[in-house]
């Protein structure tokens, strides 16, 4: 129980006690609303709760469900209210679209079996991302949440000016009878923060500058694949990076070879999220296994193009919040001709492909997107054509290289950058270039031979580019 102070400590002394809840954490708010037994704690406002406290440390605590003064419909003498029919025969007093639990004025879930005042004590906590739905109401989806996910009123999401993509935390309680998933209760963190009653400006509103920053990459010196990409297409915070492969050209020994490279730069480096689309499931198990450090997010063959349509969407939400609130995020895409065909509509991947930029705002970070696209097929060109002059680099891989074991199987001539003298320094933009010169005069073969010796014959690309 909390100590309560005596009458003979003086008003100082219980104005201290009184006032001393609200340097207090969440956390520690509801260890003593535990303490205390004070039912439904973890359903109140902050300043509710607080007042609740106080409420017993003053001595005049009672029953948390009968004091915190806005429950409604609660009939005398403890009986049950009737509630008003429609014509039809219909409850009107479920206030929430799922036919369940109604909001009290406040935000706080109601229990209409109980009359409309008593509180849900059953309650779990959760995390997720939110999808806001067209009606305005939201569902949370996240690992170890039910697969139809947790709702989240419009109310809720009006009061915490919520986007899709957030994520998002709060107590839930269980579906009720009529309902078909559970239900959060409150708001509690957003992004990783308490809600607040102004939030910035959404990611399409703030501005998009030109990529300036290079991506450290931390490749094993024999990495060809890592270290050829940063040779010939130097990547930047905010670029739109377009791999073009054939069937079986390495195009998945490209991405992993990036995504560890990124991942591993530096330790305050960018947040990697590979999006593999319509991916076989081996293939996604591999990814989890062979790449740490990253975001994996999987809409294999398994599933119908709908669902594959969500996840990616749900995705791109994500990062665009990530974004938002300064972080640096790399998302890779594989691939972009699959996400069309889940869409019915190649034009469909352009806000995908489009969403690279940096980003000039102070608090604001950036998005790079490195997506493949297939080409070898009848409508795989609409794809490329889709997002074609969008990029800020171009890297193509060589099937016919690939088969002969070559590494890296890249098509050294097609691979471009725009804008690296913005990200290298001139003397390296220099010896690129002149690389560059040497290269394009070889046959593909040789060309690849020349980038994996000079590779080799090196550290890193540092020392490469000084010796040339």
């Amino acid at each position: 129980m909390l100590r309560i102070p005596g009458r003979d400590e003086g008003p100082q002394r219980k104005e201290h006690y009184m006032t001393d809840f609200g340097s207090k954490s969440l956390a520690e708010l509801h260890q003593l609303a535990s303490e205390a037994k004070i039912k439904g704690f973890r359903l109140l406002r902050r300043e509710d709760l607080v007042k609740q406290l106080e409420s017993e440390k003053s001595g005049g605590g009672s029953d948390s469900s009968a004091s915190s003064g806005d429950q409604a419909g609660e009939g005398s003498g403890g009986t049950r209210p009737r509630r008003r029919r429609s014509r039809g025969g219909r409850d009107r007093s479920r206030g929430d679209s799922q036919g369940g639990g109604r909001e009290s004025r406040d935000g706080r879930e109601r229990d209409p079996e109980s009359g409309g005042g008593q509180e849900v004590d059953d309650l779990t906590e959760a995390t997720g991302v939110l999808e806001v739905q067209p009606r305005g109401s939201g569902l949370v989806r996240g690992e170890g949440l039910p697969d139809t996910g947790v709702y989240v009123s419009p109310a809720q999401i009006r009061r915490c000016e919520l986007r899709s993509g957030d994520e998002i935390s709060g107590p839930t309680r269980p579906a009720r009878r009529g309902e078909r998933r559970p239900s959060m209760v409150r708001i509690e963190m957003v992004n990783g923060e308490p809600p607040s009653d102004e939030r910035g400006p959404a990611f399409e509103g703030l501005t998009a500058i030109a990529p300036h920053r290079h991506i450290p990459l931390k490749a094993e010196s024999d990495d060809l694949l890592a270290r050829a990409v940063d040779l010939l297409a130097p990547l930047a915070f905010g670029q739109r990076v377009l791999i073009e492969a054939q069937p079986r050209s390495g195009r998945t020994s490209v991405l992993r070879a990036l995504a560890k490279s990124i991942a591993a730069g530096s330790e305050d480096g960018p947040e990697v999220v590979v999006l593999l689309v319509d991916e076989r499931p081996e293939e996604v198990t591999a990814w989890t296994r062979e790449v740490t450090g990253v975001s994996i997010e999987a809409a294999p063959a398994d599933l119908g193009a709908g669902e594959q349509v969500r996840v990616a969407e749900r995705t791109l939400a994500r990062v665009r919040r990530q974004a938002e609130t300064g972080q640096d995020v790399v998302l890779i895409v594989d691939s972009l001709t699959r996400l069309g065909t889940a869409f019915g509509d190649a034009g469909a991947v352009k806000p995908f492909f489009g969403t690279g930029r940096e980003l000039e705002e102070e608090a604001a970070g950036s998005v790079t997107v490195i997506a493949t696209a297939l080409w070898g097929s009848p409508g795989d060109e609409a794809v490329i054509d889709a997002v074609r002059t969008t990029e800020n680099a171009t890297i193509r891989l060589d099937a016919e290289l690939a088969a002969a074991g070559v590494s890296p199987a890249l098509d050294v001539r097609s691979c471009a950058i725009s804008g690296q003298e913005s990200v290298l320094t001139p003397a390296e933009v220099d010896a690129v270039r002149r690389l560059r010169a040497e290269l394009i005069e070889m046959d593909p073969a040789p060309a690849a031979a020349r980038i994996a010796g000079l590779i080799n014959d090196s550290t890193d690309n540092q020392v490469l580019l000084e010796k040339l």
